[in-house]
């Protein structure tokens, strides 16, 4: 009777182990991709071996990179425009980013381009058919806010919006 009651012990316990070990499985077996880390300030050397167009903004990237995102950031949205026909030809123009980056030196202006195309950009919180033109606002909503306030008393970006977002480069 004492051998079956431990014999029983053995048996449930083997069993709940074998029903959970699938869960432990899943939380061990893929390792979450790590995110890269933006270059915000772009006064402060950006450890990259990828070369970025100046419009774009900038992250730790391999040379050999195929697929990558990185970490959540805040930006601001200065401007956005439409681009009906999704060809790559509408977006801010690069003259107009270099006004705005004059106004904030110490974080990035950058604008989106993607066009779908291996090597491009893309930015996460923004409808395909916009491209749009931001300021780098920081890795919190404490220091985002501190810089809408910046952007706004500047009063040339009526419009301008925070969003909460990540870049992504897709080199295949």
């Amino acid at each position: 009777m004492r051998k079956a009651t431990v014999f029983g012990i053995v048996l449930c316990l083997l069993l709940v182990l074998t029903a959970s070990a699938p869960a432990t499985q899943r939380r061990r077996g893929k390792p979450r991709p790590k995110l890269a880390a933006v270059c915000g300030d772009p006064t402060a050397r950006c450890r990259t071996e990828y070369t970025f167009e100046p419009y774009n903004l900038p992250f730790f990237l391999s040379s050999n990179a195929v697929i990558y995102e990185t970490e959540k950031f805040y930006a601001i949205i200065l401007k956005s425009v439409r681009d009906d026909k999704l060809d790559g030809t509408i977006f801010v123009p690069e003259t107009e980013r270099i006004e705005a980056q004059q106004l904030f030196p110490h974080n990035k202006v950058f604008t989106s381009r993607d066009n779908g195309m291996p090597g491009d950009l893309y930015y996460s919180s923004v409808k395909g058919d916009q491209k749009f033109m931001a300021v780098y606002a920081g890795r919190t909503q404490a220091e985002a806010k501190k810089m809408l306030a910046k952007v706004k008393a500047t009063g040339k970006f009526p419009g301008a919006n925070l969003r909460r977002m990540h870049a992504g480069f897709n080199g295949t």
